[in-house]
């Protein structure tokens, strides 16, 4: 793409509005600024669009995200007046524009002669999932960057099933929007004229009520302590109301939420960078936790997908639990407790992605429970779902990977945080009540099945450069692993690009050692970097940490080598 040309071609397009224009013009001195607002077009893919909020071709802005709905909108109109009828439903999280663009897609759908349900206010994503299903939608809208920094913004769709698209949709509202030569090919009507006219509806409280009572119909055990003290932030995000909603329905009476994150902030001022995979992002949970004497604290993401938790300690300092360890948790609480109550099924299955941790694996194996391992993504983990839905061979149970993402049941499908919270908060009661915390909980399965130690490390490479570059070191990677580490000797390699692996090709690489320590490279598909999965057993917890550094080491080395 020449980017000096499409600059100009927005600075000088009819149909581009003065606003946009005048940030344009701001940078007419700045080459390199330029280059990458213009240097490609945002690519639609499985996981929809997600970019920085700005003018140009490689930014979130009314045109781009104009371009994909009204591609998405081609796409339902070839499956026929059923599809149309059916029509799509648009949800929104807290982020700046996150509104207009929403609304903007519902006036584009709306054009179409598509039918559209439109959430009158933020909701969860896992909402906006349940929301396809129960109304009978072909297709959903979740705008949203989940955790990334404010600056950035996103646009997820969903299919008929209710999870994210996959590759043959993908690449269906990826050729309708190529074929798209101009903006003002772009159909649009007034949002109150598609409300006045029924193209529109606005909806909200009777999806919530019908989704928390599917919520609510999971639990496992009543008796439980629900006076166990806990701390809840949803970092300024969509989780606040449904959250506390669902822990007060489930009776926890011990509650407390960080006031200075319980409203929405797009800016995300008391948090900047917004992950709860991150530690400090539970800064103002802990003050709060020491001061109401909690022992469990838990975070949701701004789109309320994803749940971290720390769990306070016998010192009274509280520890950070990466996603594997409460997936490990989770699955072992729901499989103990529903074998101890007879309600297992007979054909059911737990899923997790490729790079997250085996403790689960060995844990499903004591319950006669079938681990099935899936490509990264959660459209892949509750593709199983949907597959086991035409197929009546298994029956899921419990999905998660290790980037803290967990679904627990079929009526989402994606990654639920406020479902997550509501089994943590129960598992932490129940063990509660037997004396015990979910720190000792997990060493008691480190005891049974072996000490195991995991991290995943993010190397940001931006700009034209750092995509060129992370291609050049999967490609060295490729090319040579790394056949001694410690006294770790190198077993086998596999490339799920090129390997026969019973899954679809993905750029992934992953290095197996002779004492059951793996790891693994993989591109974002979302964001520009590259990330180091690592899977580390040893004999004591302090050995299988030795072991994790190690690995840590000479990989980040051999990445840094690259030129």
């Amino acid at each position: 793409m020449d980017y000096l040309k499409e600059y100009q071609k927005w600075l000088t397009g009819d149909v581009i509005d003065e606003e946009t224009k005048a940030e344009l013009r701001l940078i007419k001195d700045n080459d390199v600024e330029i280059e990458d607002r213009f240097y490609q077009s945002l690519k639609f893919g499985t996981a929809g669009l997600r970019g920085k909020i700005g003018a140009g071709t490689n930014r979130m802005n009314q045109y781009t995200v104009g371009l994909t709905a009204q591609g998405l909108a081609d796409t339902i109109l070839r499956y026929g007046q059923e599809a149309k009828d059916r029509g799509i439903v648009i949800a929104y999280d807290v982020r700046h524009f996150s509104r207009e663009f929403s609304e903007l897609s519902a006036r584009i759908f709306a054009a179409n002669r598509i039918k559209v349900y439109l959430f009158e206010d933020i909701r969860p994503t896992p909402v906006l999932s349940y929301a396809v299903r129960e109304l009978n939608t072909i297709s959903g809208v979740m705008v949203t960057a989940s955790h990334n920094p404010r600056e950035y913004n996103g646009y997820k769709v969903y299919w008929e099933e209710g999870s994210q698209i996959l590759d043959d949709v993908a690449d269906k509202v990826l050729m309708n929007i190529e074929k798209i030569k101009d903006f003002s090919e772009i159909k649009k009507i007034e949002l109150q004229e598609g409300i006045d006219n029924g193209l529109i509806k606005m909806i909200g409280e009777e999806i919530d009520s019908s989704y928390l009572e599917k919520v609510l119909s999971m639990t496992i055990n009543d008796d439980i302590d629900k006076n166990i003290s806990i701390v809840y932030t949803p970092l300024n995000g969509t989780g606040n109301v449904l959250v506390q909603e669902i822990l007060k329905r489930r009776g926890f009476n011990n509650v407390h939420i960080v006031e200075e994150q319980e409203e929405p902030d797009g800016d995300f001022t008391t948090v900047g960078y917004p992950n709860p995979e991150d530690p400090k992002a539970f800064a103002y949970a802990e003050k709060l936790g020491k001061a109401k004497d909690a022992e469990l604290l838990i975070a949701t993401d701004p789109d309320a997908d994803r749940t971290a938790i720390e769990v306070r300690n016998e010192e009274g300092e509280y520890v950070f639990l990466n996603g594997k360890k409460i997936g490990a948790l989770l699955v072992h609480y729901i499989l103990s407790e529903r074998s101890r109550k007879g309600t297992l099924p007979e054909n059911g299955v737990v899923v997790k992605s490729l790079v997250t941790g085996d403790l689960s694996t060995k844990i499903a194996e004591k319950y006669g429970v079938e681990m099935i391992e899936t490509l990264t993504g959660f459209k892949n983990v509750c593709g199983k779902a949907n597959e086991y839905d035409i197929t009546g061979e298994k029956t899921f149970i419990f999905g998660y990977e290790e980037s803290i993402g967990y679904n627990y049941g079929t009526f989402v499908r994606d990654k639920d945080a406020v479902n997550s919270t509501m089994m943590i908060a129960e598992m932490a009661g129940f063990y509660k009540k037997q004396g015990k915390s979910l720190l000792d909980v997990l060493e008691e399965l480190f005891e049974e099945f072996g000490y195991y130690n995991e991290t995943l490390i993010s190397v940001v490479y931006e700009g034209v450069d750092g995509q060129e570059k992370i291609g050049r070191i999967m490609e060295e990677f490729r090319k040579e692993g790394i056949a001694k580490i410690g006294e770790m000797n190198l077993t086998d390699t596999v490339d799920y690009n090129e390997d026969e692996t019973g899954l679809p090709a993905s750029n992934v690489l992953k290095y197996y050692y002779d004492n059951g320590s793996w790891f693994a490279l993989r591109p974002s598909g979302t964001e520009p970097k590259i990330k180091l999965y690592i899977y580390s057993v040893g004999e004591t917890l302090e050995d299988s940490e030795k072991i994790l550094k190690q690995i840590e080491k000479v990989a980040k080395e051999k990445m840094d080598s690259v030129e």
